[in-house]
């Protein structure tokens, strides 16, 4: 029975990022990925030889001494990422349909916010104060900083109010509150349900700057796979841990595969969905408090995807996020019942491949499991015809909403593909078809650090924050622990030069 240091079970950003810290602090380690490629949703896919972003679109925290960078260059992947900044005065654009209200805002938070007192001049002393605040709890966060991360994290008062009463205490317009509240799409849950303190530490980055990266996050993959083979990390693709057998001492000795093969290891870390990490250990080991906690986390929003390109030489073509809101109020737009129109965003962005360049749209409705509740048991390739049906009304209600915000894509257009929720759920074998794991809700206490059995651990996204920088954030966290704080406070000191 082979032996390693480290097991890591999911091969997402979590799961390379803590594959490649442990390596790098002499462990040896291998990760388990139940795809028969690694990256998990940062994975891209090529349709009639265009490429496209599956779950990866854009980030922020991307600044001189952000967080995202700083861990890119500990990780010595920082020159294979290239990012690509939106325009400053188009890239990007909210839409309200209910007032036909457009606003472009631009990168840079001094710049956003002055654009912000422009739309809304009555707002000046509210939006100084949402901004001060965002700023004070961002830079306060201490896993923010990596060099502080060892650091026990206080509390705050904002972990126990939701953005959304911050938005009512501090503004009248509701226009406004949809655009501050807009990137509760990049995390799936409703303003209402989320901490300010947890908002502002995913959006605080975005709102300052909102970027693209070249290749997407085949990007990452690639320089992950060089990493790998410098550090020796070995992986099997296409098994998952089936087992975790010979409890003693509540330590797991042995890990069997799908594939039958028993492993050992020192520690286990699974970068996977909650619920699907105590469907694998064994219950007789867990209290029913802690599987009650467990089942009682809430699945956050997918989305329903258009994928094509724009057959044009038209030069206005502009790389943007747009986001279009038949209401402002975000909680409706977030919520499973909601019957009416939905949000929509629309990517723009050029990718060249053989020296042809393309001009790409990706666009996006939030969607939820109960949409395709009857259809949860079909698989692809496999699914009834109501199920076809529904894919074909919301595909034309997309392209009716793109067509009415820029006519011109009506003649140049070229849908190349869809997805719904349970085609994300297949391919990417997203856990209740959540683009985000769990909802980060107030006063839930996440799956995180070191589980009952105490050589099982839980990171990723939906551990501390979603999205790519709260997922590699929570694989720094755990390294430390497993790495230990004197030998990993070196490692990251060194690496970053300070």
């Amino acid at each position: 029975m082979k032996h390693y240091d480290s097991i890591v079970v999911g091969s997402g950003i979590s799961g390379l990022t803590l594959a490649s810290l442990l390596a790098s602090n002499g462990q040896k380690v291998l990760i388990v990925e139940k795809s028969h490629v690694i990256g998990g949703s940062m994975v891209r896919f090529v349709k009639k030889g265009v490429p496209f972003d599956t779950g990866f679109h854009f980030t922020g925290a991307f600044l001189k001494n952000g967080i995202l960078k700083d861990m890119l260059i500990i990780l010595g992947i920082l020159d294979k990422i290239e990012p690509v900044i939106l325009s400053d005065d188009n890239g990007q654009v909210y839409v309200c349909e209910n007032n036909n209200s457009k606003y472009f805002q631009p990168n840079g938070v001094v710049n956003f916010i002055k654009k912000l007192k422009k739309y809304f001049p009555a707002e000046t002393e509210g939006i100084d104060k949402f901004f001060n605040l965002a700023k004070k709890i961002y830079e306060d966060t201490i896993s923010l900083d990596l060099i502080k991360i060892s650091q026990t994290p206080k509390s705050i008062d904002e972990d126990y109010i939701s953005l959304q009463q911050v938005l009512d205490d501090l503004f009248i317009d509701g226009n406004i509150k949809g655009i501050l509240s807009t990137f509760c799409m990049c995390y799936g849950v409703k303003p209402s349900e989320v901490s300010a303190a947890n908002h502002f530490r995913v959006a605080y980055g975005m709102y300052d700057s909102v970027v693209r990266i070249k290749k997407g996050g085949d990007s990452f993959i690639s320089a992950f796979k060089d990493r790998f083979e410098k550090l020796e990390i070995e992986i099997k693709t296409g098994c998952f841990v089936k087992k975790c057998l010979d409890v003693e001492d509540s330590i797991v000795k042995r890990f069997v595969l799908s594939t039958g093969e028993e492993l050992s290891c020192d520690q286990c870390i699974f970068t996977i969905h909650p619920k699907a990490i105590v469907d694998v250990l064994p219950k007789e080991h867990l209290s029913k408090a802690f599987l009650s906690r467990v089942e009682s986390f809430e699945p956050a929003a997918g989305f329903f995807t258009l994928y094509g390109i724009v057959e044009s030489k038209d030069a206005d073509f502009i790389p943007s996020i747009v986001s279009i809101f038949p209401t402002n109020d975000l909680n409706v737009l977030l919520d499973p019942g909601n019957t009416e129109s939905s949000a929509l965003v629309i990517m723009a962005g050029y990718e060249t491949v053989n020296g042809k360049t393309y001009k790409v749209l990706n666009l996006m409705e939030p969607s939820f499991s109960e949409h395709v509740e009857e259809w949860k048991n079909s698989t692809t390739g496999h699914r009834p015809k109501a199920y076809y049906e529904y894919k074909k009304k919301r595909i034309e209600n997309i392209k009716e909403r793109l067509f009415k915000y820029e006519p011109s894509y009506k003649n140049t257009f070229k849908m190349m593909g869809s997805a719904s929720i349970l085609t994300y759920r297949d391919y990417l074998n997203s856990y209740e078809c959540s683009a985000y794991g769990i909802k980060q809700k107030m006063e839930q206490f996440n799956l995180f650090g070191k589980l009952p059995l105490r050589n099982i651990y839980a990171c990723g996204q939906s551990s501390i924050l979603p999205g790519v920088v709260g997922a590699m954030m929570s694989s720094f966290i755990i390294g430390r622990s497993i790495v230990g704080r004197d030998k990993y406070d070196a490692f990251i000191k060194t690496r970053l030069n300070r």
